[in-house]
């Protein structure tokens, strides 16, 4: 966890970088052969902490934190298989959003999809996010309102991802936030 938080901050820690070293070679076992092999990432994990996983919080890597501290470790092809499971895991990212994300929230204005908004937020920092992520961007241009603008409705103000702004009294303020977090999510996945 702390190496995750480290990382967001700074690449020039070495101990936390080593971390994201020993995550990335589990996670690239796993995937060595083109698709998700559980006992490979079961091994993997066990040689590189001497213990095997127990629990299924702990054997599950799609989780905020790993995928947050793998971020840049993965070569090219392993990322975009990597990619693809955890756009297509059931569960969606532990800590973030618990529902596959290949399937859109139906409400649009709703706490669900802000933490959707957040899991691709996340995933659209990976190289491979590009074009993979499109049919987000469709989503969201259908969910513009006749202003041209986003307004995600005022139960999206969990303190977590809403409110940008000191106050929504005001709808256009609020609608200023989250087509402000909309737009730079759409310029992060965009070809």
């Amino acid at each position: 966890m702390l190496s995750t938080w480290i990382r967001k901050f700074t690449k020039d820690c070495d101990s936390a970088n080593k971390i994201a070293d020993i995550w990335a070679n589990i996670i690239s076992s796993a995937f060595v052969d083109g698709a998700y092999n559980h006992e490979k990432y079961i091994a993997a994990y066990q040689s590189a902490f001497g213990i095997k996983p127990k629990g299924g919080r702990l054997v599950d890597f799609v989780s905020f934190y790993q995928i947050s501290l793998i971020l840049d470790c993965l070569d090219e092809q392993i990322e975009s298989v990597v990619f693809d499971y955890i756009l297509n895991h059931n569960s969606g990212i532990y800590y973030i959003y618990d529902t596959c994300l290949s399937v859109l929230p139906e409400e649009f204005e709703s706490k669900k999809a802000s933490r959707y908004l957040g899991a691709i937020e996340l995933l659209a920092k990976y190289k491979k996010s590009k074009g993979k992520l499109s049919f987000v961007i469709e989503w969201l241009n259908a969910n513009k309102n006749e202003n041209g603008k986003w307004d995600m409705g005022n139960t999206v103000n969990d303190k977590v991802y809403f409110p940008l702004s000191n106050s929504w009294r005001q709808i256009s303020i609020r609608e200023a936030d989250c087509t402000y977090r909309i737009e730079k999510l759409i310029r992060e996945v965009s070809v």
